[in-house]
């Protein structure tokens, strides 16, 4: 800002600058046209940037994950609740605002995983990574995960000790076309699939789902989970806090939310949304001042031209179109370069995603029109004001 005007000025021969004689190189006009249109670019690439990052931060909130994640609580089984687990959930049930509980080894992006699982036909270069889940009665149907074949675990039989639930992903990986009653191996014994699930995620959507199971081992699952219902989940807080201090003394109580922990793993993309808005608000008024500026210049040099051109019978209108033209000629050019750009941003941010929206036609043309748009607005108060002065004042010689 401060180094081009004193090269610039530094260069002026002084007798020329002394006699009026000030000469404009033509490739004056060239150069700061290429700063707006470079300016322009820009605010364009942060409009599709914001436009692509909240739309896509939408779809991640909005996709059903294969599991109900609203009001599930959750927290550490330690100290006497490793062995009496059983009775505090029954008090736990007796809670007003507590839809339903039981053990769990649920929770998003963290869960035990295993290779050691062995199917018929399974061969060396067969090797499958397993998510694996401890689960307690009931926690399928708590958490809302969709049996499509089989049942799952009830807790009322002694078959579910050697029973293994797999999801749909886990099941095509292994090649199973009739998985119900199908043996196979785990590290902990032989077991036999009595269900499969529906997909869901226990990973962010950055990911893929992953080949999972489930199985009924209550004694090992690491947490308690609970259903709340919606309204009341201050009030059965406070009591399941009462009841967990009384049968576990010594021990924090410190329960976790399972949509607060699939929130926080988008917390950089929010912040990077964030941030994109205030850039492009930034991005956006420096363009605009760039282009305020280059509109009040061009208008005070174009001034003995308008003023001619009004008493040759220009009208109001043809000289408005006469400046405008020559911006938005340059805002165009820039909406050209920067759209197939921001294209390329933009898909290149969406494939860190393993869902993700479509990039839509009109992400990109908003964002064209709106700087056309601010352009016309940006420009229009010294095109009308050089349009309306009275060509005496601009032609007369002082």
């Amino acid at each position: 800002a401060g180094s081009y005007p004193a090269l610039y000025l530094s260069g002026m021969r002084v007798l020329e600058v002394l006699k009026g004689k000030v000469i404009r190189k033509r490739s004056d006009g060239w150069g700061r046209n290429v700063l707006v249109a470079v300016q322009f670019s820009l605010s364009i690439l942060m409009i599709v940037a914001v436009l692509v990052i909240f739309r896509q931060m939408d779809f991640v909130q909005s996709t059903h994950l294969g599991y109900d994640r609203d009001n599930l609580v959750y927290f550490q089984r330690e100290g006497k609740l490793m062995e009496g687990g059983n009775t505090f959930l029954e008090e736990v049930l007796n809670i007003p605002g507590v839809k339903d509980a039981t053990m769990s080894g649920f929770y998003i992006g963290g869960m035990n995983s295993t290779g050691g699982v062995g199917w018929p036909e399974k061969t060396d270069e067969d090797q499958l990574q397993f998510w694996e889940v401890d689960a307690g009665p009931g926690l399928i149907e708590m958490m809302g995960i969709e049996v499509i074949e089989g049942r799952s675990f009830s807790g009322d039989l002694s078959s579910d000790s050697t029973g293994i639930i797999f999801n749909e992903t886990a099941i095509k990986a292994m090649g199973l076309e009739n998985p119900i009653g199908t043996r196979v191996f785990h590290y902990k014994g032989f077991k036999k699939i009595i269900g499969v699930v529906k997909d869901f995620h226990l990973e962010s959507l950055h990911q893929p789902v992953q080949p999972t199971l489930f199985l009924y081992d209550p004694t090992e699952s690491p947490f308690i989970m609970a259903k709340l219902q919606k309204g009341a989940e201050k009030n059965a807080l406070e009591a399941m806090e009462d009841v967990f201090n009384e049968f576990n003394p010594g021990f924090p109580f410190e329960p976790k939310f399972v949509d607060q922990d699939y929130q926080a793993q988008y917390a950089a993309e929010q912040r990077v949304g964030a941030l994109s808005a205030y850039a492009a608000g930034f991005a956006i008024l420096i363009s605009c001042l760039g282009l305020f500026g280059l509109a009040s210049f061009s208008a005070e040099r174009r001034a003995k031209e308008i003023g001619i051109r009004k008493i040759l019978g220009s009208g109001i209108g043809g000289i408005i179109r006469l400046l405008m033209m020559d911006f938005l000629k340059v805002i165009l050019v820039a909406v050209v370069v920067a759209l197939p750009l921001s294209y390329f941003v933009a898909q290149g941010w969406l494939e860190g995603f393993a869902y993700r929206i479509p990039l839509e036609w009109w992400f990109f043309a908003s964002a064209g029109v709106a700087a056309l748009i601010v352009a016309a607005l940006t420009i229009s108060a010294q095109t009308w004001k050089a349009a309306v002065t009275n060509p005496v004042q601009s032609l007369r010689d002082e």
